[in-house]
């Protein structure tokens, strides 16, 4: 199977990711946090190991500031959740995922919330200016996604990162598509929170995820419950990360990310170098085929994504002729209908390649030579 669906999970996983899980499990795995005996001690030194090396990637000085969460889109809810208020006002990108839409529009019906949608231009960048025309005194939280998980397209965060920290209102980063490639700490985007997943750019497992924090910025809990801390009192604790990190954590699936985390920090700049180049090897062969149209604008600043449509037929029925052919790909909206709606692909939805750390250029150019034959 040539493997092109890396911004959905990473695929293969490095051996040390799968070592460090039995590991653990074979070891001791016992409950983080949850007992003063050696083997809970082992467990929750693993989990501070990971969460130091975390703080380290992301520029996070204090390493109780990196939460950790069962996904992105946890990361998303409780930053979203835990900073909007009924009547506040939040300005977002069009390329935003359902990860932050579907949060929003549970907010708009249920709180009051208002959204501000922003369009970007015909290049796909969304530009300081426009981000600062949005803003308002009642502007409480600006969203946005890094790179656009259909197209590709890195915004320039840190520029409108700026423009938020000249108003004063915090930015919430979806770093979905960029965490293990491209500098995503908290400085260079002029963050203040940026989520992400564990089990994509950063090679690490399912069922693992980040929050980072900036200091002074605090959103309530999503969840509360046994910490392990302040047992006596019934009143969720508020140091961190304890006020985030309710129940046992996954122990398994964060020395997984531990692992995941040092082999990124020591190939970063050869894996992001390597996915570019065979990303826009990927777009050439695929421009090349008279069958499907390419989208997004050739210029933009990109990372490993590439989605075409094609020009006849469906979708869904090409990525499944390139399964049965031994492509794994995805097909559809991708969980982004905003940007499907900008693109004009609502109704055709993409099919999405995305090669990753451990692609090979000879996979993608049998990939691009299968849709050359399927789409003629």
């Amino acid at each position: 199977m040539i493997y092109l669906d890396n911004a959905a999970t990473s695929y293969p996983k490095p051996p040390e990711v799968l070592r460090a899980m039995t590991g653990v499990m074979e070891k001791f795995g016992a409950n983080p946090g949850r007992g003063g005996h050696r083997l809970a001690l082992q467990a929750g030194r693993v989990v501070e190991r990971c969460r130091e090396a975390a703080a380290e990637l992301l520029g996070v000085r204090s390493p109780e500031r990196v939460i950790f969460t069962r996904c992105c889109t946890e990361s998303l809810n409780l930053a979203i959740c835990g900073m909007l208020r009924p009547g506040d006002e939040v300005v977002c990108s069009h390329g935003e995922h359902n990860a932050v839409m579907r949060v929003l529009a549970r907010l708009v019906s249920r709180d009051g919330v208002s959204v501000r949608v922003l369009q970007p231009g015909a290049d796909g960048l969304l530009q300081p200016e426009t981000l600062r025309a949005a803003l308002t005194p009642r502007t409480r939280l600006a969203i946005l996604c890094h790179a656009s998980n259909v197209t590709g397209v890195v915004q320039p965060v840190a520029a409108l990162g700026a423009v938020c920290r000249a108003a004063g209102v915090p930015l919430l980063v979806d770093a979905a598509q960029t965490a293990g490639t491209l500098d995503v700490t908290l400085d260079a985007l002029n963050a203040d929170m940026i989520a992400m997943p564990g089990h994509k750019g950063l090679l690490g497992p399912h069922g693992t995820g980040l929050l980072a924090l900036r200091e002074g910025v605090d959103p309530e809990p999503l969840l509360v419950g046994g910490t392990g801390s302040m047992s006596e009192s019934v009143l969720q604790p508020s140091l961190l990360p304890d006020r985030y990190e309710s129940g046992t954590l996954n122990l398994p699936g964060i020395a997984g990310l531990l692992a995941g985390l040092i082999f990124v920090r020591r190939f970063r700049r050869e894996i992001a170098a390597q996915e570019a180049a065979l990303n826009e090897r990927l777009r050439e062969r695929l421009a090349e085929a008279p069958g499907v149209r390419v989208l997004g604008d050739a210029a933009a600043p990109r990372v490993a994504v590439t989605s075409v449509v094609p020009v006849r037929g469906d979708s869904g029925d090409l990525a499944d002729a390139l399964d049965r052919s031994g492509v794994a790909v995805r097909a559809g909206l991708h969980c982004a209908p905003a940007i499907h709606a900008w693109l004009g692909t609502l109704e055709s939805g993409a099919v999405r390649f995305s090669p990753g750390a451990f692609t090979t250029g000879r996979e993608v150019d049998d990939a691009c030579a299968l849709v050359q034959r399927l789409t003629q």
